[in-house]
């Protein structure tokens, strides 16, 4: 077999490696292969154009650019413009009296905006392309959230919220078509729990914002004009990260003939159990800590300890979904979430409030991501379409949550009730996917 020395002369020394490696990953059969008796390599016939096939290397950078794009608008549009409330929920209890009822009406108006946005980006026609719409998508979360800092109005609260909420359904709609349908193109899959990652990032930069400001002594509008100036700092980075790539259209997964689409409804439903479950930990843990005096010391901590937990857990649950394969995982990481809820509601301690915590971080970004894609390979067409409808499902379970808790609370003077609800719910997801084929 030749040695390739006209390659290696021709593209630089050195650089034969790369393009054995290179070619191979294209599996365009033009490149070279390698023999399956010799474990050798073969050279490339002569019409191979060689400056199309050294592009792999641009790509894959391009790639963890628009990957780390994703992961930074998952920050700005979920990990601060959903997520941030829950900090500074106790700070506005305290300052402006709202009860648990009107904190949940607060939660539930950002969760009706998530899911008519949600609706409304599998319908829209999205002129002047998907970036332009994301990053839309981010200046409204961006400037609701600051505007959050500048009313006392329980209405002004109800209706900057419904849009806050309705720019996170774009968010996340949009970065998942955009990014994951764009990564494939690449053929860098292998990155997708990346974006994914950025809620866990989010939450972990705000609750350390928010922390932080608060020993200075800030008051809860200035805690949302911060969290407003550090999303539209993430913003001016998704700019520069996430770009116009003309030639990169994606290509829908090839269709499931196994039955993998007859699964979709279930998994729609199992999704919505799973926002109905996780919000009532996720909005009102803070609070809870804060208005239990035996655990009150670790509030700071509580909400960081959710962020840091999420940051590597989409990864790990995507590893173990490829391990796994089909529903197999989000089954069990509902399961883990459920069980880490309902052991806290039994035994008021730090150490179960920091199970919870970590449980929900741990698990709860990581059923997000799975459940989003599962349901983008179980069916082709337009990944907006998949997408809306997951995020439709699960933005009604989160926007009926927090009324649900603030109304249980009301009447029980505990968040057990809503706390048990929550854990029974993601039970009942984990019991509708274990055996799923997608």
């Amino acid at each position: 077999m030749p040695r390739l020395p006209k390659w290696r002369a021709s593209l630089g020394h050195g650089t034969s490696i790369d393009l054995r490696r290179e070619f191979r990953r294209e599996g365009d059969g033009r490149g070279l292969r390698e023999s399956q008796v010799s474990g050798k390599f073969e050279p490339p016939s002569r019409n191979i154009d060689t400056a199309r096939h050294i592009s792999p290397k641009p790509l894959s950078g391009s790639a963890f650019a628009i990957a780390l794009g994703g992961l930074v608008a998952l920050a700005v549009g979920i990990g601060i413009g959903r997520f941030v409330y829950t900090p500074i929920l106790p700070f506005m209890t305290e300052a402006l009296g709202l009860t648990s009822a009107e904190s949940g009406l607060i939660a539930s108006s950002n969760f009706l905006g998530h899911l008519l946005g949600a609706l409304a980006a599998v319908r829209a026609r999205m002129r002047g392309g998907l970036r332009r719409w994301l990053l839309g998508a981010l200046a409204l979360s961006a400037a609701t959230t600051a505007a959050m800092g500048l009313t006392t109005a329980m209405a002004a609260f109800v209706v900057l919220r419904f849009a806050g909420g309705v720019a996170s359904a774009l968010a996340i709609v949009l970065t998942t078509a955009l990014v994951l349908d764009r990564l494939a193109a690449y053929g860098r899959p292998g990155l997708s729990w990346m974006p994914y990652a950025g809620v866990g990032t989010g939450i972990a930069l705000s609750a350390v914002l928010v922390a932080a400001l608060g020993a200075h002594g800030a008051d809860w509008a200035e805690l949302w004009m911060a969290s407003g100036a550090l999303s539209l700092t993430g913003l001016v980075v998704c700019v520069c990260l996430v770009r116009e790539v003309p030639g990169t259209a994606s290509q829908p997964p090839p269709h499931r003939e196994d039955g993998a689409s007859r699964s979709l409804p279930l998994l729609v439903m199992a999704y919505g159990l799973f926002g109905f479950g996780y919000v009532i930990t996720a909005t009102f843990i803070s609070q809870l800590v804060r208005t239990t005096p035996q655990i009150a010391s670790v509030e700071p901590i509580v909400w960081l300890l959710v962020g840091l937990a999420a940051l590597p857990s989409v990864a790990f649950w995507i590893w173990l979904d490829r391990r796994l394969g089909h529903c197999l995982a989000f089954s069990l990481a509902c399961l883990l979430e459920g069980l880490c809820i309902g052991a806290s509601v039994f035994e008021t301690s730090i150490a179960a409030v920091l199970l919870a915590a970590a449980g929900l971080g741990a698990t709860f970004m990581g059923i997000t991501a799975l459940g989003l894609i599962n349901a983008r390979r179980s069916i082709a067409g337009d990944p907006r379409g998949t997408a809306a409808v997951m995020t439709a499902s699960f933005g009604l379970g989160q926007m009926i949550g927090p009324t649900f808790a603030g109304y249980a609370y009301r009447i029980g003077d505990s968040f057990q009730i809503p706390s048990l609800a929550a854990a029974a719910a993601l039970v009942a997801a984990a019991a509708l996917t274990v055996r799923l084929r997608a």
